[in-house]
């Protein structure tokens, strides 16, 4: 690669990088907003143990696959409603990735 193709990609880098981390951070605001409308009720505002549920923190949940922990949040678990047709699947998935930084 010469240079002036080098510093295009570096520039196209972080061009990409400004656009992306907004959204990214736009997400996980909307899955905040997502956690404190529909979860926080049950599993508090931080997601530590309340009653009748794991806290967020603890290594059952914090070792599952995030597909496997939207697949928990779409179809319900235990006493949990499932959230499938009332979250779309991306807020779901958004939601599992929002869960796992509640350690």
């Amino acid at each position: 690669m010469n240079r002036v193709s080098g510093k295009r990609l570096a520039v196209v880098a972080v061009v990409v990088s400004m656009l992306v981390l907004p959204l990214a951070s736009f997400a996980a605001d909307a899955a905040a907003d997502v956690y404190k409308s529909k979860c926080a009720m049950c599993h508090g505002t931080d997601g530590k143990k309340m009653a009748g549920t794991k806290e967020f923190a603890s290594p059952d949940i914090q070792k599952m696959s995030d597909a496997d922990l939207a697949a928990s949040i779409a179809n319900g678990k235990g006493k949990m409603p499932g959230f499938k047709g009332k979250l779309s699947d991306d807020q779901i998935k958004d939601l599992a990735k929002y869960i796992k930084t509640l350690k």
